[in-house]
C-alpha cells in the first residue's frame, strides 16, 4: 500500500508561483512513478507531469511545459511540483498519484497507471 498527500494548494495571482508536495509514505519501488494531475470544474481529470521514484524521466503535459518542474526527494518521501507563471487555465483540483510502471511516456502520462491516489489540493489562479 502506498499513501499520498499532497499540500501547498492555494490561491494566487496570475504570473505567481507555489509549490505542490506530495508526501508518500508505505511502499515505494524505484519503478514507481509519481505523478501529479489536476481537474478543473466539470472536466475530466488530466494528466500534468511526472517522475520515476528513481529519478527519471519526467515528463509533462505541453501546457505546463517551461513553466512547472517536477522533482523528487527520496530522503523526504516527497515529490514537488513547482508551478510558476500560473494563468487562471491553471485552477483546478491537484492530484498526486503513483502507480507501477516501465517508466516509457505512455504509461507515466495515462491516468489508468496510477492506482494510488491523494485527496487533492485547490489551487486557484486569479486574473
Amino acid at each position: 500500500q502506498v499513501q499520498l498527500e499532497e499540500s501547498g494548494g492555494g490561491m494566487v495571482q496570475a504570473g505567481g508561483s507555489l509549490r505542490l508536495s506530495c508526501a508518500v509514505s508505505g511502499r515505494t519501488f524505484p519503478s514507481y512513478a509519481v505523478g501529479w494531475f489536476r481537474q478543473a470544474a466539470g472536466t475530466e481529470r488530466d494528466f500534468v507531469a511526472a517522475i520515476m521514484w528513481r529519478g527519471d524521466s519526467p515528463y509533462y503535459t505541453d501546457s505546463v511545459k517551461g513553466r512547472f518542474t517536477i522533482s523528487r526527494d527520496n530522503a523526504k518521501n516527497t515529490v514537488y511540483l513547482q508551478m510558476s507563471s500560473l494563468k487562471p487555465e491553471d485552477t483546478a483540483v491537484y492530484y498526486c498519484a503513483a502507480g507501477l510502471t516501465w517508466g516509457t511516456m505512455s504509461t507515466m502520462t495515462t491516468r489508468s497507471t496510477y492506482n494510488y491516489w491523494g485527496q487533492g489540493t485547490q489551487v486557484t489562479v486569479s486574473s
